[in-house]
């Protein structure tokens, strides 16, 4: 391995500090590490490894809360995000809401032939794009009122659906995903007194 030297000795060999270590030293090596201690040190060497565990501890605590707020960093900055998305489609699609009322006016009122049925065509092309992005419609005609999707414009009293329901849907409401675009406008049935 080593080269002799011309007093006999052979030269050490070169060591790569960052890969190997050196070769122990056969004459100044000392059997276990109890034998380099003296008895009046050990009670200091376990107050020092006491006191390194429990620094070890709370490096290591620190660390893990670091953890826990990283990550709620990073699931608070997503929910933001996505928030933000919700928020910027919501304001595109409330904006397009009184187009698709316009086409169901016009449906209401077109007379059967190849423009109504253009519209149509039309009207379910909006609707198909809207419902992909999660819009749906409210259902109103005939269920419970529920004064968080319908808004009632007029109650009158009538027997033809059962008390406290949508007797008319006005103008039809709409969610996007679990958040309310718009009210639907409804007319609700009241029973009159006997």
């Amino acid at each position: 391995m080593g080269k002799a030297n011309g007093k006999g000795e052979a030269e050490r060999p070169q060591v790569d500090a960052e890969h190997e270590l050196p070769p122990a030293e056969e004459d100044g090596f000392v059997e276990g590490a109890a034998a380099a201690s003296t008895p009046a040190e050990a009670p200091e060497a376990e107050d020092e490894l006491a006191r390194v565990k429990a620094e070890r501890d709370e490096l290591l605590d620190r660390l893990a809360r670091q953890q826990a707020e990283f990550e709620n960093a990073r699931k608070r900055a997503a929910r933001e995000q996505r928030d933000f998305k919700d928020y910027a489609v919501a304001e595109a699609v409330q904006s397009l809401l009184p187009v698709l009322d316009s086409f169901e006016r016009a449906l209401k009122t077109a007379p059967a032939g190849e423009f109504r049925n253009g519209v149509e065509l039309i009207y379910k092309q909006l609707a198909d794009t809207l419902g992909r992005l999660g819009v749906r419609p409210i259902a109103a005609q005939g269920e419970p009122f529920d004064p968080r999707h319908h808004e009632a414009v007029e109650v009158v009293e009538s027997t033809a659906v059962a008390d406290h329901h949508v007797l008319e849907e006005l103008q039809r409401g709409y969610m996007l995903k679990e958040r309310l675009l718009r009210p639907a406008m409804v007319r609700v049935a009241k029973h009159p007194k006997k």
